[in-house]
């Protein structure tokens, strides 16, 4: 049966992993030989009634079989480090993810207590120079039978103690690997510490992720080691057996014995290369530095010039403010010939951006000169939202689908608005409809009335009837043509407006989504965004605030491809409000920009903004080069958080801002906030300024450094931890949760500049 803790269970803080950790699973029966007896007893009553002779039993002998002395590759679904991988795996506990959920509890070792269910096997890992067998750690092992195995003959050398097999048992043939009897003491897990490396993984929702072991569906055991790869170089993992060994847990050997022959089960070899370590953390703090002395450094504006005077004068300061408020000067030549400068701001913003009173983005322009802004102190334009608008106009044009759509819009609705202005003066006429999108042509309402009513016999009978004298037929009542100012007022009509709407949502689809792409400032070049790189120099992070009113004129220049006429311009409120022009609904309010190495190396990396609880829509994210990162959110966030992007499970130790060697605690509470499994931010263990490797580890071998886990005793990694949760102690899924390693992360708290 397996055995579910309440606190085994954990859930991946970044939705991308549904996990269970689950302490073991206990089998109804472990790998042997079982005798089933039945008997037959005669009972009258409560008394057995004794026969003349004994009733016949019967016996029958069945076998549980198990992996013992060689293991099935398809058994192992992964392990990590990953087989030949090369990295900075120094806090790192390797692992191995086996198929078969109940393997390491199959066979019953004889120092498993009931309520502390041991493996038999486990997950020892060695230095190159350590096994004779295999010298340069590259997995080899030597081939022997079982009764080499045994080493009964080998006065120096200690083979498990195996009773039971038969002759083909003990000839079968096994990998093995002879340990040197003091590194079999410094590595072996004790006798306590074996129950907490091995544990049940249930994966419910797995994802192809950045790094680590990539998991799949299902339900495995695992099983760790208990030594970091501290050292530079070569290592080897072996998953060996212990069966047999249990006198010897306690880490003492008799006398004489010089190697330790085990069984290995699967092995791998990695290379641990520190120099090969990307310091996330570092650079990510650095990137958010600038932003502890003062918030506004981390505003998308250009640096403040180092010579600038203390005291500027007028137009100084002037140029200064300019600056602060996100402007860059630009060459300018106005239509007047001469060269001069303008200012120039893009869509992102240091400081939220005021409307514009005199700029008119709800009706049609055939020019960006409505989008300039003068400044008479100083004579200086400002080009920003007239540099939008043309290169609203731009894009459109780029787009040779866009443009003839968008024309042929412009000409249906122009030619319905003819149409309609043209029997406007005429009530029999107007009431007829006009054409429109859905293919309605004058006259035909009304040639549709007179069918109606047995319409199609009057008509007949009037065809066949005689003809009125002349001076009988009514004269025809003449109607004046109207001017062109009421004309163009009638179109004001509900009837006529929903017309024209009806025309220009027919053609609207194409129209919207390509608007709808430059909502979110997508085919903006990276230069009208951030118009000089000294904004965003290497190695930097910028925040800002999207100016609405930018993207409005960014989308006028868009929408006003091909007006011609005044009629155009009439009729473009029907193709404004069919395309949601006028709507902002979609647009970003806040984003973030990054330049960095951070961004090659975690193209995946989580950036999460709240406004207060709730988490923001991202609306973009794009890596606009191979070192940026841009992201835009749908509100202005009161918090941001950077996180390392999460990877496949492994299991060791963190490093904190001070580079201690620490665990960054987990939720182990349910019903709790934050829940099960999750981070606890800020709280790591040990406190102070220990850290694992100085408090948890095993002495070191002579000449070697500390690398091994002291998991046992009061003072031991386990019993401290389950302190640190106030807990008495933990199970072997609680401590996986715990070990689990956690992602960096950086919290920004963005000012509420308004």
């Amino acid at each position: 049966m397996a055995t579910r803790p309440s606190t085994a269970g954990t859930r991946a803080s970044q939705e991308l992993l549904d996990v269970t950790f689950i302490d073991h699973m206990r089998p109804a029966a472990t790998a042997g030989t079982y005798t089933i007896e039945v008997e037959h007893v005669l009972k009258e009553g409560t008394t057995p009634v004794d026969g003349s002779a004994p009733l016949p039993c019967a016996h029958e002998e069945f076998e549980i079989r198990a992996p013992q002395f060689m293991l099935d590759g398809a058994t192992v679904q992964a392990v990590y480090p990953a087989r030949g991988a090369s990295g900075d795996f120094r806090h790192v506990l390797p692992h191995i993810t086996l198929t078969r959920a109940y393997l390491p509890w199959e066979r019953e070792p004889k120092w498993s207590l009931a309520q502390r269910r041991a493996p038999w096997l486990t997950l020892m890992l060695f230095r190159a120079g350590e096994l004779p067998d295999d010298p340069e750690a590259l997995a080899l092992t030597t081939e022997r039978t079982v009764r080499e195995l045994r080493a009964d003959d080998e006065e120096t050398v200690l083979g498990p103690e195996l009773t039971g097999l038969d002759d083909p048992a003990l000839a079968g043939n096994c990998r093995t690997i002879d340990v040197p009897a003091a590194v079999f003491e410094a590595v072996l897990p004790r006798e306590q510490e074996l129950y907490y490396l091995a544990h049940v993984r249930d994966v419910d929702e797995p994802k192809l992720l950045a790094d680590g072991e990539v998991l799949t569906k299902g339900t495995f055991s695992v099983v760790t080691a208990n030594r970091f790869p501290r050292g530079e170089g070569d290592h080897v993992a072996h998953l060996v057996s212990l069966e047999g060994f249990d006198k010897h847990l306690g880490g003492t050997l008799p006398g004489g014995i010089r190697h330790v022959r085990l069984v290995t089960l699967w092995s791998w070899s990695f290379r641990n290369d520190p120099a090969a370590a990307f310091d996330g953390a570092g650079i990510l703090a650095n990137l958010v530095a600038p932003g502890d002395t003062d918030a506004e450094n981390l505003a998308l504006r250009m640096p403040r010039p180092a010579n600038a005077p203390g005291t500027p004068s007028a137009e100084e300061a002037y140029a200064l403010e300019r600056l602060r408020l996100g402007y860059v000067p630009v060459p300018h030549r106005p239509l007047t010939g001469e060269h001069t400068y303008a200012w120039y701001r893009g869509p992102f913003t240091p400081l939220t951006a005021q409307d514009v009173p005199d700029l008119d983005t709800s009706n049609a322009h055939t020019t960006a000169d409505f989008a300039l802004v003068y400044d008479q102190t100083y004579g200086v334009f400002d080009v920003s939202y007239a540099a939008a608008w043309t290169l609203g106009r731009t894009v459109a044009l780029a787009d040779p689908s866009y443009g003839k759509e968008m024309t042929r819009a412009r000409r249906e609705l122009a030619n319905t608005a003819v149409r309609m202005m043209a029997v406007a003066n005429d009530p029999v006429r107007s009431a007829a409809g006009v054409s429109s999108a859905d293919g309605t042509r004058f006259g035909l309402g009304a040639l549709a009335r007179l069918a109606a009513h047995r319409g199609g016999r009057t008509l007949a009978d009037a065809l066949g009837a005689p003809q009125l004298p002349q001076e009988a037929v009514p004269e025809p009542t003449p109607f004046a043509r109207l001017s062109r100012a009421d004309a163009r007022a009638s179109l004001d009509e509900d009837g006529r407006a929903a017309t024209l709407l009806s025309v220009a949502r027919h053609r609207a689809g194409a129209l919207a989504d390509r608007l709808d792409e430059l909502r979110a400032l997508r085919s903006v070049p990276f230069s009208y965004l951030v118009p000089d790189f000294r904004m965003l120099p290497e190695e930097s992070l910028r925040l800002f605030r999207v100016d609405p009113v930018w993207i409005d004129t960014l989308l006028a220049g868009a929408r006003d491809v091909a007006v011609h006429t005044s009629l155009d311009q009439r009729c473009d409120r029907s193709l404004r409000a069919a395309t949601l022009s006028g709507d902002r609904s979609g647009y970003p309010a806040a984003g973030l920009l990054m330049r960095s190495g951070l961004v090659p190396a975690w193209p995946d990396m989580a950036v999460v903004a709240r406004k207060g609880t709730r988490q923001l829509t991202e609306i973009r994210r794009e890596l606009v080069a191979s070192d940026m990162l841009l992201c835009l959110f749908d509100d202005v966030p009161d918090r941001v958080l950077i996180r390392e992007p999460s990877e496949g499970i492994h299991f060791g130790v963190d490093t904190d801002a001070a580079g201690r060697e620490v665990i960054g605690l987990r939720q182990l509470q349910t019903g709790q906030d934050p829940p099960l499994g999750a981070t606890l931010p800020g709280e790591y263990f040990p406190a102070g300024s220990d850290s694992v490797f100085s408090l948890y580890l095993r002495p070191p071998q002579e000449g070697g450094v500390a690398d091994v886990l002291r998991l046992e005793g009061d003072d031991g990694l386990v019993k401290r931890l389950a302190q640190a949760h106030s807990l008495s102690d933990l199970h072997p899924a609680q401590l996986a949760v715990q070990l689990v390693n956690a992602p960096l992360e950086q919290r920004l708290m963005p000012g509420q500049d308004s």
